[in-house]
């Protein structure tokens, strides 16, 4: 019973600290994570948080992990069942919508941040992160694809703009909303990605 208990308490140590990792890096960058801050934030000693993670670097790569689990489960998961095509992707667009509206982390989307944060930089976690986005590229432009495909979307459709225009216009949410202050950036962030598809707000929004 003591070796489970114990085994328990590390998982949840360990899940504590990532959780806040990922928190504190959505404000002030995945370069901002200090040990100390963390161990000071959990109520735990620096060797404690190293010993769970062994680097700063580890620590990073696992934040971006978390939080691109937390992407996927707020965004692809509400949209996935949905028919595939025109269907699924404006699903995906809502529920992206409802992500920017209700973020899961202070900063906004951890990804967004670490995007622009990383875009130029070299080592293990601009790879991982580009891994991230890319994957997250060519899930976006299947559907598009297949929404062509179907006749749900003009021939001529371009899968590839109509994806990094959906990417572009998501990034561009925490600025306005955290800069500018728009209350009502999740509304537009929602007919802008309509817009970009092609798909007039009136027939979106049908039943």
């Amino acid at each position: 019973m003591g070796g489970r208990r114990s085994d328990a308490d590390a998982r949840d140590s360990r899940a504590a600290i990532l959780r806040r990792a990922t928190d504190v890096a959505s404000a002030e960058g995945l370069e901002g994570l200090t040990i100390g801050r963390l161990a000071s934030d959990v109520g735990m000693s620096k060797a404690g948080v190293l010993g769970h993670f062994g680097t700063k670097e580890r620590l990073q790569l696992e934040a971006l992990d978390y939080a691109a689990e937390v992407f996927v489960e707020r965004v692809w998961r509400p949209a996935e069942h949905a028919q595939p095509g025109l269907g699924r992707l404006l699903a995906i667009c809502e529920a992206w919508a409802d992500y920017v509206q209700n973020p899961s982390f202070s900063g906004g989307c951890f990804i967004a941040a670490a995007s622009f944060e990383y875009d130029s930089r070299d080592g293990n976690v601009h790879d991982a992160l580009r891994t991230v986005v890319r994957r997250w590229r060519r899930k976006l432009v299947r559907e598009i694809e297949t929404a062509v495909e179907a006749g749900e979307l003009p021939s001529e459709s371009d899968p590839d703009q109509i994806a990094f225009t959906l990417e572009s216009l998501a990034a561009g949410t925490s600025p306005a909303r955290y800069l500018q202050e728009d209350k009502d950036v999740a509304a537009r962030c929602l007919r802008a990605m309509r817009l970009a598809i092609g798909v007039p707000a009136a027939v979106a929004e049908r039943p």
